[in-house]
């Protein structure tokens, strides 16, 4: 793993790719069966019945993450079509042009702020909270790691 050496943001990209990395080394075995095998029957969430499910949801998650950051710099562009990919390959691309994006988005915006105080000024999300760009790519980090363990314990059932 090379080391990003701009700060506080090349620490966080850092520890997206790493994310993202543990993520891919967890479905790339996976099998376009397994991969669309519903495995949740009971949850009332649709982003979690099936690994494809998750992964779709992961994959939308970290570009709406960069769409709320660059709306937030005044950007106008436009959202992120989620589509269900047939195999973990195709996920894999996915993620890594997901994490592309990201990291361009910084490259475009090597001065941005990461911190904000005045809750005003912070990036409401969809699901209600504020995030100011430092706490919303934590967000990113964390929700990676726990979809990923999601993933494994759906392997898991799989495999019994």
């Amino acid at each position: 793993m090379k080391y990003r050496d701009n700060g506080a943001i090349g620490a966080l990209l850092d520890e997206y790719e790493r994310s993202i990395s543990e993520l891919i080394s967890v479905i790339k075995e996976i099998s376009n069966q397994q991969l669309s095998t519903i495995i949740d029957h009971e949850t009332k969430d649709e982003d979690c019945r099936s690994i494809q499910t998750i992964l779709t949801h992961i994959v939308g998650a970290g570009y709406a993450y960069a769409h709320y950051i660059r709306t937030h710099q005044g950007e106008n562009i436009a959202r992120y079509n989620r589509t269900h990919l047939d195999t973990a390959r195709q996920y894999i691309d996915a993620l890594h042009k997901m994490f592309l994006d990201t990291e361009n988005l910084f490259q475009t915006h090597p001065t941005i702020a990461l911190e904000e105080s005045n809750q005003d000024k912070k990036m409401h999300v969809s699901w209600g909270q504020y995030y100011d760009v430092e706490q919303l790519m934590e967000h990113a980090i964390v929700h990676i790691l726990r979809h990923r363990r999601q993933i494994e314990r759906f392997i898991l059932k799989l495999a019994s």
